[in-house]
């Protein structure tokens, strides 16, 4: 389902872990409005309202914030004030973001020491960083040219009204998620409905999704994250206002300050270029274990940085390397706890929502489940 219907795809349980990994907010319950004004929607009409929603332009303000139950790191500032964006993990924090297409948009994090933004104009990405005075520009590939679809050549199963997409969307969710409603609420000035995601299966660490769906829009305007057993989010991003007014073509021209240094990325890939003495070696591409809530996404890391987790002294290894490229992952590998069993060793991390393990043969695990259910998928996949 989610394969065949990109559009239903940010309702797969690994769209909210990663969601969780890159950004977060702690805060009150959104809770249902009494008086709201919205006539009754199901869960079934809810998922094709956002099926069908056109992601017109807009402008707005977000707050983040996330109380994720990690230990302190270091390079993750949890305070208000940091502009950077790793920063995102913990903390709260204000956001602009003006859109335009998928084409053209912008975010820019605001501290109190200045921004970090990143800008999409077409094949043009910035990066920059106000407090550093850097900026990177990449140049992203031409997007590719997709023929209209053949009739004939459409899946036999694929919805002819509304309510057959509701159907199919509710069937492909049943075996992992339950979904039902909460009336409606207010966000950032308007009308949502309020649409509860829950794990069937017990054993995720998440308890629960809510999301709120503008009642005219119907785009999500807060999602909040909820540890199972608590009532408070451990994570949530939401609008505290928006405009549905194009935003001004001027808001995607970035030119660097003067005195910004500018690093070029390679044409067409996204990347920065490697030295030409050490050619990048790519990772394995991830892979999946397991199904719904408590799959988890195993890993590789590249020949050249699986070498640094937890392997030798504080100081005397590639991740300690002050200023090098693996500097900060270092730093905050050595600040986790060591671990080992019949699968090998290697430094977990543990939060309300999700675990990492990172082993000292170069793999990467992540779930929404307990470091036991990593230990024992890391013995299956070695």
């Amino acid at each position: 389902m989610f394969t065949s219907r990109p559009a239903l795809r940010w309702l797969a349980p690994a769209a909210v872990l990663a969601l969780v990994l890159t950004a977060g907010t702690a805060g009150t319950m959104l809770r249902a409005d009494a008086a709201g004004a919205l006539p009754s929607r199901t869960a079934a009409q809810l998922l094709v309202d956002l099926q069908k929603a056109d992601p017109v332009p807009f402008s707005g303000t977000v707050s983040q914030q996330s109380d994720l139950g990690l230990p302190e790191l270091p390079a993750l500032d949890g305070g208000g004030g940091s502009s950077d964006l790793s920063s995102l993990v913990s903390g709260s924090h204000t956001l602009r973001v003006w859109y335009d297409g998928p084409q053209r948009l912008r975010l820019a994090l605001l501290g109190t020491l200045g921004e970090s933004d990143v800008v999409r104009n077409g094949s043009d990405l910035w990066l920059w960083s106000s407090q550093d005075r850097a900026a990177t520009h990449r140049t992203l590939p031409a997007k590719p040219k997709h023929a209209a679809p053949d009739p004939s050549k459409l899946p036999a199963d694929l919805p002819k009204t509304p309510q057959e997409a509701a159907d199919q969307a509710l069937k492909a969710l049943d075996p992992t998620t339950k979904v039902t409603t909460d009336g409606t609420a207010k966000v950032a000035g308007r009308s949502a409905y309020l649409l509860i995601l829950t794990p069937r299966d017990a054993s995720s660490l998440v308890g629960q999704v809510r999301l709120a769906v503008d009642g005219t829009r119907h785009i999500p305007l807060q999602v909040q994250v909820f540890a199972k057993g608590s009532s408070e989010p451990a994570f949530q991003v939401g609008f505290t206002s928006i405009s549905f007014t194009r935003p001004s073509a001027d808001q995607f021209r970035f030119t660097p300050p003067p005195g910004t240094k500018v690093t070029e990325g390679e044409k067409g890939s996204g990347r920065r270029h490697a030295p030409k003495s050490v050619p990048a070696k790519p990772a394995e591409q991830p892979r999946v274990v397991g199904k719904g809530w408590t799959s988890v996404v195993v890993a590789t890391m590249p020949a050249e940085q699986a070498a640094a987790p937890g392997k030798g002294k504080q100081g005397d290894q590639p991740g300690d390397r002050s200023g090098g490229q693996f500097g900060q992952l270092g730093q905050v590998l050595n600040a986790l706890p060591k671990v080992s069993g019949s699968w090998g060793s290697g430094r977990v991390l543990k939060g309300s929502l999700f675990s990492v393990l990172v082993t000292d043969d170069g793999r990467v695990l992540a779930g929404a489940v307990s470091p036991d259910r990593l230990y024992a998928v890391a013995g299956s996949t070695k």
